[in-house]
């Protein structure tokens, strides 16, 4: 009941958003885009919570996130690195959630040999274009993969539930490909299309994490 109280309001604000984009009215998106990303924080901390440990490592990933989305609001590079720390900082957290509730084992490492392999792929297309941000992307490449991997983990780990292991890997999925048009927006082609595709992505990745919370054992 309450998970449908959220995704009423998010389904609302997510084309108000696309809108403001689409017309670039900070002042109309900052609002809505806060609101939006308020609703996963407040999504997860409504959820049951059987292993406070996940739980913990879940919220502070996905406050983090919603100063990252804050901070992108914003056109220049400064915010957009502000927001690249955030972002860091919170998979950096969903990794140590992800560890706290998977088993590793060749599962994992197989799945993360693909996932790097793409995440290298993907850094190869964006580096002609990145400059002085070559750095830092690379760093957030190689977290986000690491992120990603973990879901892998949590996916192939029995003992959980099977909601919770597919909203783990599906969630961390819609966050990965949505950050690939982030930068394709950022700094390959700058077009209304990578937000209309990366934006649903993100959110549905974020709600999905949130809502994983009250699945796990």
């Amino acid at each position: 009941m309450f998970n449908v109280l959220i995704v009423l309001p998010a389904a609302v604000l997510l084309p108000l958003i696309l809108f403001y984009e689409s017309k670039e009215d900070r002042k109309g998106l900052l609002p809505a885009k806060t609101a939006l990303s308020f609703l996963f924080v407040f999504a997860v901390v409504l959820q049951p919570h059987p292993d406070k440990g996940f739980y913990y490592w879940m919220l502070g990933g996905l406050s983090l996130c919603l100063g990252g989305d804050v901070c992108l609001v914003f056109s220049s590079r400064k915010m957009f690195l502000a927001g690249l720390i955030f972002f860091l900082l919170g998979h950096v957290l969903y990794i140590f959630g992800f560890i706290h509730i998977a088993r590793t084992g060749r599962w994992l490492w197989a799945g993360a040999v693909v996932i790097f392999i793409v995440g290298a792929r993907v850094y190869l297309w964006l580096r002609p274009h990145l400059g002085p941000m070559n750095m830092p992307v690379l760093v957030y490449t190689m977290v986000i993969s690491i992120m990603l991997s973990g879901a892998w983990a949590v996916f192939g780990s029995a003992g959980q539930s099977l909601t919770a292991r597919l909203l783990v890997l599906l969630g961390a999925l819609s966050f990965y490909l949505s950050d690939i048009f982030v930068a394709r927006d950022r700094f390959i082609n700058k077009e209304m299309l990578n937000r209309t595709i990366g934006l649903p992505l993100y959110y549905a990745g974020q709600f999905l994490l949130a809502f994983s919370v009250g699945f796990v054992r």
